[in-house]
Protein backbone atom coordinates (compact mmCIF):
# COMPACT_ATOMS: atom_id res chain seq x y z
CA UNK A 1 0.00 0.00 0.00
CA UNK A 2 2.86 2.02 1.01
CA UNK A 3 4.39 1.53 -2.36
CA UNK A 4 1.69 2.55 -4.52
CA UNK A 5 1.39 5.54 -2.50
CA UNK A 6 4.76 6.55 -2.64
CA UNK A 7 4.38 5.84 -6.61
CA UNK A 8 1.38 7.95 -6.97
CA UNK A 9 3.31 10.93 -5.41
CA UNK A 10 5.40 10.98 -7.78
CA UNK A 11 3.51 10.67 -10.55
CA UNK A 12 1.82 13.75 -9.07
CA UNK A 13 5.07 15.38 -8.49
CA UNK A 14 6.43 14.47 -11.87
CA UNK A 15 2.99 15.71 -13.71
CA UNK A 16 3.16 18.69 -11.93
CA UNK A 17 6.58 19.29 -12.75
CA UNK A 18 5.59 19.07 -16.17
CA UNK A 19 2.83 21.01 -16.19
CA UNK A 20 5.14 23.96 -14.59
CA UNK A 21 7.38 23.76 -17.24
CA UNK A 22 5.26 23.80 -20.28
CA UNK A 23 3.84 27.08 -18.37
CA UNK A 24 7.41 28.62 -18.35
CA UNK A 25 7.14 28.16 -22.46
CA UNK A 26 6.69 30.80 -24.49
CA UNK A 27 4.76 30.60 -28.09
CA UNK A 28 5.68 33.88 -29.98
CA UNK A 29 4.03 34.10 -33.72
CA UNK A 30 6.15 36.59 -36.51
CA UNK A 31 4.76 37.37 -39.68
CA UNK A 32 7.29 37.09 -42.27
CA UNK A 33 7.93 36.97 -46.10
CA UNK A 34 8.80 33.65 -47.56
CA UNK A 35 11.87 34.13 -48.96
CA UNK A 36 14.80 35.14 -46.75
CA UNK A 37 12.79 36.21 -43.43
CA UNK A 38 10.90 32.78 -43.18
CA UNK A 39 13.73 31.18 -43.73
CA UNK A 40 16.27 32.80 -41.46
CA UNK A 41 13.07 32.54 -38.73
CA UNK A 42 13.03 29.14 -39.49
CA UNK A 43 16.81 28.51 -38.85
CA UNK A 44 16.41 29.72 -35.33
CA UNK A 45 13.69 27.54 -34.04
CA UNK A 46 15.49 25.07 -32.42
CA UNK A 47 17.90 27.75 -30.67
CA UNK A 48 14.63 30.02 -29.32
CA UNK A 49 13.16 26.65 -28.21
CA UNK A 50 16.46 25.52 -26.20
CA UNK A 51 15.62 28.90 -24.51
CA UNK A 52 11.71 27.93 -23.84
CA UNK A 53 10.46 29.77 -26.49
CA UNK A 54 7.96 27.90 -29.19
CA UNK A 55 8.25 30.64 -32.45
CA UNK A 56 5.42 30.14 -34.80
CA UNK A 57 5.97 31.48 -38.37
CA UNK A 58 3.11 32.72 -39.99
CA UNK A 59 3.80 33.61 -43.72
CA UNK A 60 3.33 36.59 -45.38
CA UNK A 61 3.66 37.39 -49.86
CA UNK A 62 3.07 41.19 -49.35
CA UNK A 63 3.35 44.29 -47.81
CA UNK A 64 0.44 45.42 -46.02
CA UNK A 65 -1.30 42.85 -44.13
CA UNK A 66 1.68 41.90 -42.34
CA UNK A 67 2.01 45.64 -40.03
CA UNK A 68 -1.84 45.77 -39.65
CA UNK A 69 -1.75 42.01 -38.34
CA UNK A 70 1.07 43.04 -36.57
CA UNK A 71 -1.40 46.42 -34.66
CA UNK A 72 -4.50 44.28 -34.54
CA UNK A 73 -2.79 41.74 -31.88
CA UNK A 74 -2.72 38.49 -34.52
CA UNK A 75 0.74 38.16 -34.43
CA UNK A 76 3.81 39.29 -31.94
CA UNK A 77 6.43 40.85 -34.03
CA UNK A 78 6.90 40.88 -37.77
CA UNK A 79 9.95 40.74 -40.03
CA UNK A 80 9.67 41.97 -43.86
CA UNK A 81 10.33 45.40 -44.22
CA UNK A 82 12.90 48.34 -43.49
CA UNK A 83 12.67 51.24 -41.59
CA UNK A 84 11.61 53.55 -44.51
CA UNK A 85 8.97 52.01 -45.03
CA UNK A 86 7.42 51.70 -41.54
CA UNK A 87 7.81 54.99 -40.86
CA UNK A 88 5.70 55.63 -43.96
CA UNK A 89 3.26 52.95 -43.67
CA UNK A 90 2.93 53.21 -40.02
CA UNK A 91 2.62 57.06 -40.18
CA UNK A 92 -0.21 56.96 -42.71
CA UNK A 93 -2.01 54.83 -40.43
CA UNK A 94 -1.12 55.75 -37.03
CA UNK A 95 0.02 52.39 -35.97
CA UNK A 96 2.32 52.22 -32.90
CA UNK A 97 5.38 49.78 -34.10
CA UNK A 98 8.72 49.76 -33.11
CA UNK A 99 11.98 48.17 -34.67
CA UNK A 100 13.94 46.02 -32.32
CA UNK A 101 16.72 45.54 -34.80
CA UNK A 102 18.22 45.14 -37.80
CA UNK A 103 19.13 41.77 -39.54
CA UNK A 104 20.07 42.31 -43.55
CA UNK A 105 19.94 44.20 -46.77
CA UNK A 106 18.12 42.51 -49.83
CA UNK A 107 19.81 45.10 -52.47
CA UNK A 108 17.11 46.56 -54.91
CA UNK A 109 18.10 45.28 -58.43
CA UNK A 110 17.41 46.12 -62.28
CA UNK A 111 16.54 42.85 -64.33
CA UNK A 112 15.81 42.70 -67.68
CA UNK A 113 14.62 39.07 -69.77
CA UNK A 114 15.70 41.12 -73.04
CA UNK A 115 18.78 42.85 -72.10
CA UNK A 116 22.12 42.06 -70.71
CA UNK A 117 23.50 45.86 -69.53
CA UNK A 118 21.94 49.10 -68.80
CA UNK A 119 23.71 50.57 -72.27
CA UNK A 120 21.13 48.31 -73.85
CA UNK A 121 17.96 50.01 -72.82
CA UNK A 122 16.49 51.68 -75.77
CA UNK A 123 14.83 54.78 -75.47
CA UNK A 124 11.81 55.06 -74.23
CA UNK A 125 12.23 51.79 -72.14
CA UNK A 126 9.26 50.60 -69.70
CA UNK A 127 10.75 50.27 -66.24
CA UNK A 128 8.68 48.55 -63.66
CA UNK A 129 9.25 50.17 -60.44
CA UNK A 130 7.66 49.14 -56.85
CA UNK A 131 4.58 51.36 -56.35
CA UNK A 132 5.25 52.00 -52.92
CA UNK A 133 6.45 55.46 -52.78
CA UNK A 134 9.56 54.36 -50.09
CA UNK A 135 10.55 51.66 -52.37
CA UNK A 136 9.70 53.44 -55.94
CA UNK A 137 12.25 56.26 -54.62
CA UNK A 138 14.94 53.58 -53.82
CA UNK A 139 14.45 52.73 -57.50
CA UNK A 140 14.43 55.91 -58.51
CA UNK A 141 18.05 56.54 -56.51
CA UNK A 142 19.32 53.22 -57.95
CA UNK A 143 18.93 54.54 -61.76
CA UNK A 144 20.46 57.73 -60.32
CA UNK A 145 23.56 56.23 -59.09
CA UNK A 146 24.25 54.73 -62.78
CA UNK A 147 24.06 57.49 -64.41
CA UNK A 148 20.41 56.61 -66.13
CA UNK A 149 18.06 59.33 -64.74
CA UNK A 150 18.83 62.71 -61.90
CA UNK A 151 17.32 63.96 -59.47
CA UNK A 152 16.54 66.66 -57.72
CA UNK A 153 19.09 67.48 -55.30
CA UNK A 154 16.77 67.67 -52.43
CA UNK A 155 14.53 64.87 -53.60
CA UNK A 156 15.51 62.38 -50.78
CA UNK A 157 14.27 59.02 -49.79
CA UNK A 158 10.87 59.79 -50.99
CA UNK A 159 11.84 60.81 -54.58
CA UNK A 160 9.04 60.56 -57.45
CA UNK A 161 8.96 61.02 -60.85
CA UNK A 162 8.16 64.43 -60.33
CA UNK A 163 11.61 65.09 -58.94
CA UNK A 164 13.36 63.88 -62.27
CA UNK A 165 15.32 66.66 -63.79
CA UNK A 166 17.21 64.98 -66.85
CA UNK A 167 16.38 61.27 -68.42
CA UNK A 168 17.98 61.36 -71.81
CA UNK A 169 16.53 57.86 -72.45
CA UNK A 170 13.05 59.38 -71.79
CA UNK A 171 12.70 55.96 -70.01
CA UNK A 172 9.01 55.18 -68.96
CA UNK A 173 8.03 54.27 -65.36
CA UNK A 174 5.11 51.81 -64.26
CA UNK A 175 4.60 51.33 -61.25
CA UNK A 176 3.61 47.52 -59.63
CA UNK A 177 2.77 45.81 -56.50
CA UNK A 178 5.75 44.79 -55.09
CA UNK A 179 5.25 41.33 -55.34
CA UNK A 180 4.86 41.52 -58.81
CA UNK A 181 7.72 43.14 -59.86
CA UNK A 182 8.89 39.67 -61.24
CA UNK A 183 5.86 38.82 -63.23
CA UNK A 184 6.17 41.90 -65.55
CA UNK A 185 9.67 41.23 -66.84
CA UNK A 186 8.47 38.96 -69.84
CA UNK A 187 6.12 42.49 -70.57
CA UNK A 188 8.26 45.31 -70.21
CA UNK A 189 11.79 46.14 -71.03
CA UNK A 190 13.27 45.63 -67.22
CA UNK A 191 12.08 45.56 -63.64
CA UNK A 192 13.84 47.21 -60.82
CA UNK A 193 12.81 44.17 -58.26
CA UNK A 194 13.18 43.67 -54.42
CA UNK A 195 15.60 41.57 -53.41
CA UNK A 196 13.35 39.40 -51.35
CA UNK A 197 11.06 38.87 -54.22
CA UNK A 198 13.84 38.19 -56.88
CA UNK A 199 15.06 35.27 -55.14
CA UNK A 200 11.56 33.89 -54.89
CA UNK A 201 11.52 34.07 -58.66
CA UNK A 202 14.53 32.13 -58.77
CA UNK A 203 17.18 35.28 -59.78
CA UNK A 204 20.31 35.42 -58.43
CA UNK A 205 21.21 39.04 -57.64
CA UNK A 206 24.16 39.00 -57.92
CA UNK A 207 24.63 37.52 -61.49
CA UNK A 208 21.09 38.44 -62.81
CA UNK A 209 20.67 42.00 -62.20
CA UNK A 210 22.04 44.32 -64.12
CA UNK A 211 22.73 47.21 -61.69
CA UNK A 212 22.36 46.59 -58.12
CA UNK A 213 22.49 48.36 -54.65
CA UNK A 214 25.60 48.04 -52.68
CA UNK A 215 26.02 47.15 -48.63
CA UNK A 216 26.22 50.40 -47.90
CA UNK A 217 22.36 50.90 -48.39
CA UNK A 218 20.39 52.32 -45.53
CA UNK A 219 17.32 49.99 -46.29
CA UNK A 220 18.26 47.13 -43.56
CA UNK A 221 15.08 44.49 -42.71
CA UNK A 222 14.21 44.71 -39.42
CA UNK A 223 11.87 43.12 -36.91
CA UNK A 224 9.06 44.99 -35.63
CA UNK A 225 6.93 44.89 -33.05
CA UNK A 226 4.22 46.71 -30.92
CA UNK A 227 5.58 50.22 -29.28
CA UNK A 228 4.70 48.44 -26.05
CA UNK A 229 6.45 45.68 -26.63
CA UNK A 230 9.86 46.78 -26.85
CA UNK A 231 11.12 45.11 -23.78
CA UNK A 232 9.48 41.49 -24.48
CA UNK A 233 12.35 39.24 -23.40
CA UNK A 234 10.92 36.53 -25.80
CA UNK A 235 10.95 39.09 -28.37
CA UNK A 236 14.57 40.08 -27.91
CA UNK A 237 15.40 36.95 -27.85
CA UNK A 238 14.58 36.63 -31.47
CA UNK A 239 16.41 39.46 -32.49
CA UNK A 240 19.57 38.16 -30.61
CA UNK A 241 19.45 34.69 -32.45
CA UNK A 242 18.92 36.29 -35.65
CA UNK A 243 22.07 38.36 -35.22
CA UNK A 244 23.90 35.02 -34.63
CA UNK A 245 27.01 33.75 -36.32
CA UNK A 246 25.00 30.75 -37.19
CA UNK A 247 22.93 32.78 -39.50
CA UNK A 248 25.39 35.40 -41.37
CA UNK A 249 26.83 31.91 -42.24
CA UNK A 250 24.03 31.04 -43.65
CA UNK A 251 23.02 34.36 -45.09
CA UNK A 252 26.58 34.57 -46.99
CA UNK A 253 26.34 30.99 -48.16
CA UNK A 254 23.30 30.86 -49.49
CA UNK A 255 21.98 33.69 -51.47
CA UNK A 256 24.48 34.57 -54.07
CA UNK A 257 24.71 38.21 -52.50
CA UNK A 258 20.93 38.76 -53.04
CA UNK A 259 20.88 39.24 -48.82
CA UNK A 260 23.82 41.01 -46.80
CA UNK A 261 24.11 40.58 -43.48
CA UNK A 262 23.69 44.29 -41.22
CA UNK A 263 25.13 43.17 -37.61
CA UNK A 264 28.56 42.46 -36.91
Amino acid sequence: MKKVLLVGIVLALLTLLACNQEDESTTIKIGATPVPHAELLNLVIDDLKDQGITLEVVEFTDYVTPNIALSDGEIDANFFQHQPYLDEFAGERGLDLTSIGSVHVEPLGLYSSKYSSIDELPEGAEIAIPSDSVNGGRALILLESHGLIELRSDAGLKATEDDIVTNTRNLKFVPVEAAQLPRVLEDLDASIINGNYALEAKLNPSKDALILEGSESPYTNIVVVRSDEIKNEALLAVINALQSDEVKDYIQNNYGGGVVEAFN
